[in-house]
C-alpha cells in the first residue's frame, strides 16, 4: 500500500489556492506517480489521454471534518474567467480514485464548457484521514459538500450553478448529499450502486436477521482482534482469477487489475470492520428531499446493478429520469467513451445550470 501524506492542520478553503487560481497562469502542484502500466506519461498519471483543450490543475480543500482532499480540477483552456460558469463534482466509484473513472468524466465535462472537479474520497487515494483505506458514509457524503465549498469560493464559478456527477457507489453518495444540502443545484448518476442497499438488501432481498446478526458478530469480533493488536483486515478484488470467479467480479477484474484502468493508488482495499456502518446507510429512503431540483440516473440496460437506479427512480420525485443505456452492463460506462452518454449528460447539466 501506498504511504499517503498526512492533512494539513489548516481549515476551510486554501485562500492562497484560491488565489493561484483566479488567474489565466493557474501554478499546479506536480505529482509524479509509480507508473502501474504503460499508459502513463510524465507527470500525467491518469488511465486516460489528457485533452488538449482541458487546463488540469490538483487543488486541494479541507472538509467538515478537518480531512483534506485532494482534487483533479479541470477547465476548458478558453474559459473566460472574468465571468461565472456552471460547474460539476465528479465522485468516484467505490475503492476506485479520481485519475480513472472520475477523472475521465470530469475532464470530458470541461471539454463541453464545464468547470469540474474529481475528488478522491476521504481515506483514500491521495486525500487525508487516517488511517487509509477505510470507508466512512458520513466523511464520504460531506465530501462532496465540502466540493461545493471550494468551487462556490472559485471566482469564476456561479454558486448557483454547482451540480454533482456520481459513478458507482457515488451515485448513492451524491443522492445523500443532495437530499441535505440543497446547493446541489442537479445530481446525476451513471452505474449507481447504494452501498448500504448491497449490504442490507440485494435486489429486493433483505439479508436475514440471522445473517445480520452473524455479520455484525464477526465484524465485532474483528474489531476486538484489531483492538488488541492484530492486523486490519481488508476486503478487495482478487489479484487473479480463478476458474468459480462469479461474473459481477470479473467485470470489476476487467477494469480495477488490467492496464484498462488500474492505477497504483486504487488497491481497492477496504478495511472490512467499516461494513458496520453500512448497515444504517439508506441513500434511497429521503431521496424525494431533494425535488424539486431535478435527478438523472443513468444505467446500462444489461447492468447487474441496474435495480439500484431503478429503486431510486421509483422513490424520487418530479423532475426524474431514468435513463438506460442500450446494451451497456455495469462497468462499460466507468470508460467506454463511445458508449457513455455524454450528449445526455451534457443537455441535462446545461438545461438545469443554465445562466
Amino acid at each position: 500500500m501506498n504511504e499517503m501524506e498526512q492533512p494539513q492542520k489548516n481549515s476551510g478553503i486554501d485562500r492562497r489556492m484560491l488565489l493561484q487560481l483566479s488567474g489565466a497562469g493557474l501554478a499546479a502542484a506536480t505529482f509524479a506517480a509509480t507508473p502501474a502500466s504503460a499508459q502513463y506519461m510524465g507527470t500525467w498519471d491518469k488511465v486516460f489521454p489528457q485533452s488538449d483543450s482541458v487546463d488540469h490543475r490538483k487543488v486541494r480543500y479541507t472538509n467538515r471534518l478537518g480531512i483534506e482532499l485532494v482534487a483533479d480540477m479541470y477547465m476548458p483552456r478558453d474559459l473566460d474567467t472574468t465571468q461565472r460558469h456552471a460547474a460539476l463534482i465528479v465522485g468516484h466509484p467505490y475503492g476506485g480514485v479520481k485519475e480513472q473513472t472520475a477523472g475521465l468524466y470530469a475532464q470530458t465535462m470541461a471539454e463541453r464548457g464545464f468547470v469540474t472537479i474529481a475528488h478522491d474520497a476521504s481515506f483514500n487515494g491521495e486525500s487525508g484521514g487516517q488511517p487509509h483505506f477505510i470507508s466512512s458514509p458520513e466523511a464520504t457524503v460531506e465530501d462532496f459538500s465540502a466540493g461545493v465549498d471550494f468551487l462556490g469560493h472559485l471566482p469564476f464559478v456561479d454558486r448557483e450553478r454547482i451540480g454533482v456527477i456520481g459513478v458507482c457507489a457515488s451515485g448513492g453518495y451524491s443522492l445523500a448529499a443532495a437530499q441535505i444540502d440543497p446547493r446541489i443545484k442537479a445530481v446525476a448518476t451513471v452505474s449507481m450502486y447504494d452501498m448500504g442497499g448491497a449490504k442490507w438488501a440485494w435486489n429486493g432481498q433483505p439479508l436475514s436477521d440471522e445473517a445480520r446478526i452473524q455479520t455484525l458478530s464477526e465484524i465485532g469480533a474483528q474489531r476486538w482482534a484489531e483492538a488488541d493488536g492484530d492486523p486490519v483486515r481488508y476486503g478487495a478484488l482478487p489479484e487473479v482469477l480463478a476458474e468459480d470467479t462469479d461474473p459481477i467480479t470479473r467485470e470489476f477484474f476487467d477494469y480495477y487489475r488490467t492496464p484498462r484502468g488500474a492505477h497504483p493508488r486504487a488497491t481497492t482495499a477496504m478495511a472490512v470492520s467499516g461494513d458496520a456502518s453500512y448497515l444504517h446507510f439508506r441513500p434511497f429512503d429521503h431521496v424525494d428531499m431533494i425535488s424539486p431540483r431535478p435527478v438523472l440516473l443513468i444505467a446500462g440496460e444489461n447492468a447487474h446493478s441496474l435495480f439500484f437506479s431503478e429503486q431510486a427512480y421509483q422513490r424520487a420525485a418530479e423532475p426524474k429520469e431514468l435513463y438506460l443505456v442500450p446494451e451497456a452492463g455495469h462497468v462499460d460506462l466507468y470508460d467506454k467513451v463511445g458508449i457513455i452518454p455524454w450528449d445526455k449528460l451534457q443537455s441535462f447539466f446545461d438545461d438545469n445550470l443554465s445562466a
